[in-house]
């Protein structure tokens, strides 16, 4: 597995900070959904046994409130799943953003001192979303793209298709670029934006620790991005018409298309 960082590495322990932090944020956003889970079965199972219940026991011990009993049980129980998984998140997140204070660290600025925590993966991910949104003329957004990583829309790199891999000279180029422009942010006094779940949920902003699963769910990211942009501008099924594709992008056009296919394949089918 690929190690591309900075050269400045910085230390392990501090690393193993900021990707908890991440993993954390990257798992809040399906708290919601298991509770919702939760309080639906509660409903239909609890609604079931007053319906079941009604032979045998007739229906005066509930009363007027026969109906309200099962969404009463099932939000009581979503509810309360929903609560015990905030607190916990919020108490796991604060103690890693005491641990990282102590390291003179900024938590709601996982770039503040520079790209060192991030591979190059979510790095291009990172700059792919940025590409698609400056497409889309969301400026706003954009913007905190700029303000946390560096980027720029003047910056050497394109997708649809992709003129850049990882672990390249030319990945390594851009790291160092980026890293420039925030070192100069910050020594001119300009502090970047707070980040926190919302952006991280929306974008995978948080620093990612590189494992296989992940790294092959940022690559398919990515190349999704691709994918779509290469759509937009040269239609449906470019592959079948080439004419449309200027002939230094081809190779490039149907290596990204060919690499998403190939990720988006389930496991089972890749044996």
């Amino acid at each position: 597995m690929q190690r591309p960082r900075t050269p400045a590495a910085t230390d392990e322990e501090t690393l193993a900070l900021w990707y908890e932090l991440g993993r954390l944020y990257a798992e809040s956003g399906g708290g919601g959904q298991r509770a919702t889970k939760l309080g639906f079965a509660v409903v239909c199972a609890a609604g079931a046994l007053v319906l079941l219940s009604a032979p045998v026991f007739g229906t005066a011990w509930a009363g007027p409130f026969a109906a309200a009993i099962p969404v009463a049980a099932g939000v009581l129980s979503g509810g309360g799943l929903f609560l015990r998984q905030r607190s916990r998140f919020r108490r796991r997140t604060d103690v890693l953003r005491r641990l990282l204070a102590e390291r003179g660290l900024d938590a709601n600025r996982p770039a503040r001192e520079g790209l060192g925590t991030y591979y190059d993966a979510q790095l291009l991910l990172l700059r792919s979303e940025y590409e698609y949104l400056l497409a889309r003329d969301a400026t706003k957004t954009t913007r905190l793209f700029e303000e946390s990583f560096g980027f720029t829309e003047e910056d050497p790199f394109k997708t649809g298709p992709l003129n850049v891999a990882p672990d390249t000279p030319e990945m390594r180029a851009l790291r160092g670029r980026w890293e420039r422009r925030i070192c100069s942010k910050r020594q001119h006094g300009v502090e970047p934006p707070a980040l926190g779940p919302r952006e991280d949920l929306a974008y995978r902003i948080f620093p990612r620790e590189m494992t296989v699963p992940v790294e092959l769910s940022m690559r398919r990211a990515y190349l999704g991005i691709s994918r779509r942009l290469i759509l937009e501008r040269y239609g449906g099924n470019p592959c079948e018409k080439p004419h449309l594709i200027p002939e230094a992008l081809q190779s490039r056009v149907e290596r990204d298309l060919l690499e998403y296919e190939a990720l988006s394949i389930e496991p089972s089918r890749r044996l």
